[in-house]
């Protein structure tokens, strides 16, 4: 089927006369698209209905340090063993810092330079150096950011890491379109893409022909560069995951209160699952349970444990693909738009959602002050002022 027609196929007939004449540069671009969430679109997007809500029962602090000593032991016999890889979700740029560059080079240092990039490998140097054992650290970056972030580790010798156990891949992309479900160019050979969301970095993975490069792992650490208090490879966390026969760990924190804007961890229909905060009814945000603790407490932090079988048995499945309404710039008809207000919608898979796939999950909860500050705002809440102070009580110099 020629290019025209596959697009009228699809829906796309606008598309398909606007692009008459460079057929050959577009066909490529075609291949892999989602169509069946395009279909949505044009459809009437409708809500996706949720199954069963329950709490999920997790190691709690008191018993995680009880049992400290056994889980270090078995977390780091794994790490000698190689069987543990940290994967750096790191494709995204540093705008709502204010920032034209690879988030991860975004400079916290207050009397000396102090990149996020630089903190989170200094913590996994720490239990390197704890287990005499590096651990392979794969990181996922995008085609926005790629080169910049490659370039970046680079000019600072890696932080330290060696280039051995070291790997950059780039996320995969995803077209966007409009309200009406049309396909946007980019320019008069390209059509708009952006990055596919943190939920296909295994896929992604596999794809750079990067997974079983280190045969002996068994669990990946998958962290986001956001958290500069991230314990990444954390040798207790892998302990008491592996100890729980789990396919799966989350670390977690105790949510402020109900109405706090983070991914709760919970039950679905029986199976491990999160359910983001806007779509958790108030009601149960707010029930409480015998020990006056909230029931739905378990609010995640984005440092999660997958072991590798059950991701290659899971990895043929197909995880939801969320429709998130954006501003996105395109190429009109008469020229190039940057929109002032949603225009459009852009596809992308969260890795939250690969939980559910695994089986079985550890919510292991973990000290807020001593394991999540996010960066996420210039000011303000999980800003990069809160962060700041959060590393100086740590005695993290800046």
């Amino acid at each position: 089927m020629q290019v025209q027609e596959f697009l009228a196929s699809r829906g796309q007939t606008a598309l398909a006369r606007r692009i008459r004449g460079a057929e050959a540069a577009f066909a490529p671009q075609l291949e892999g698209i989602d169509w069946e969430s395009i279909a949505r679109v044009k459809a009437g997007l409708q809500p996706v209905a949720r199954g069963k809500i329950a709490p999920i029962s997790g190691m709690p602090p008191a018993e995680i340090s009880a049992r400290r000593a056994e889980f270090e032991a078995i977390g780091l016999s794994a790490i000698r063993r190689g069987e543990v890889a940290a994967v750096l979700l790191a494709g995204g740029q540093g705008t709502r810092l204010g920032a034209d560059a690879p988030k991860g080079t975004f400079d916290l240092g207050l009397t000396r330079p102090r990149p996020i990039f630089a903190l989170l490998l200094e913590n996994l140097l720490e239990i390197v150096k704890r287990a005499g054992a590096y651990v392979p650290l794969f990181i996922m970056t995008s085609e926005l950011n790629d080169a910049a972030t490659r370039a970046f580790f680079a000019a600072h010798g890696n932080f330290g890491y060696p280039a051995s156990h070291l790997r950059f891949f780039p996320q995969e992309m995803a077209p966007a379109v409009d309200l009406n479900g049309d396909l946007l160019l980019a320019d008069d050979r390209h059509l708009v893409r952006s990055p596919n969301g943190n939920g296909g970095w295994f896929t992604s993975l596999q794809r750079a022909g990067l997974e079983g490069e280190f045969p002996a792992v068994r669990w990946y650490n998958v962290f986001g560069v956001d958290n500069v208090l991230a314990r990444i490879a954390d040798p207790v966390f892998l302990g008491a995951t592996v100890a729980s026969g789990c396919k799966c760990g989350a670390k977690a924190v105790e949510k402020h209160d109900p109405a706090e804007r983070v991914g709760v961890l919970c039950l679905e229909d029986g199976l491990p699952s999160v359910v983001e905060y806007y779509e958790l009814d108030p009601a149960l945000a707010a029930l409480r349970g015998e020990d006056g603790r909230l029931a739905y407490r378990y609010g995640l932090t984005l440092n999660y444990l997958f072991e590798r079988e059950r991701l290659l048995q899971a990895a043929g499945e197909r995880i939801p693909v969320h429709i998130v309404k954006k501003k996105i710039p395109y190429l009109s008809e008469t020229g190039f738009v940057v929109p002032q207000e949603e225009n459009g919608y852009k596809f992308e898979t969260l890795i939250l959602d690969l939980v559910r796939l695994m089986g079985s999950c550890l919510p292991f909860e973990v000290a807020r002050e001593h394991e999540f500050a996010p960066v996420k705002n210039r000011t303000g809440v999980d800003s990069v002022e809160t962060a700041r102070e959060a590393l100086q009580r740590n005695g993290v110099v800046l």
